[in-house]
């Protein structure tokens, strides 16, 4: 059974840092390029990384670009996202999401757009 599970969100105050861990199985998890999405009250969701799958390529969105980082070990089947300088506007619920790394990068926003997605985990940012 293929699973993503996140966790690690919760709430944080402006300026803060979090980090965020997704789990996978059931799948070759280091075949994988992974992503992190976003998905805030009342609006669509929002692209905000790509890692490759063995880890040497990243992309970030021009939003949490030299604040967040993405990362990953393989030999766990984990993916992270450190979020540092955590903005009000942080505030979503956060998906991780695998595409096979025989497809083309993918900067969607779209589940349909991906093997696999999470639950995804809550992260709040207030003063």
């Amino acid at each position: 059974q293929v699973q993503l599970v996140e966790s690690g969100g919760g709430e944080a105050q402006p300026g803060g840092s979090l980090r965020l861990s997704c789990v996978a199985s059931g799948f070759p998890f280091n075949l994988y390029d992974m992503t992190w999405v976003r998905q805030a009250p009342g609006k669509g969701p929002e692209w905000l990384s790509l890692i490759s799958s063995g880890g040497l390529i990243t992309r970030y969105s021009k939003s949490v670009q030299d604040r967040f980082i993405t990362s990953r070990d393989n030999a766990k089947s984990m993916l992270y996202l450190e979020m540092n300088n955590l903005k009000l506007e942080d505030t979503a619920r956060y998906y991780c999401a695998g595409r096979g790394k025989a497809r083309a990068y993918s900067t969607s926003p779209s589940p349909d757009d991906y093997d696999y997605w999470g639950q995804g985990t809550q992260v709040t940012v207030s003063s």
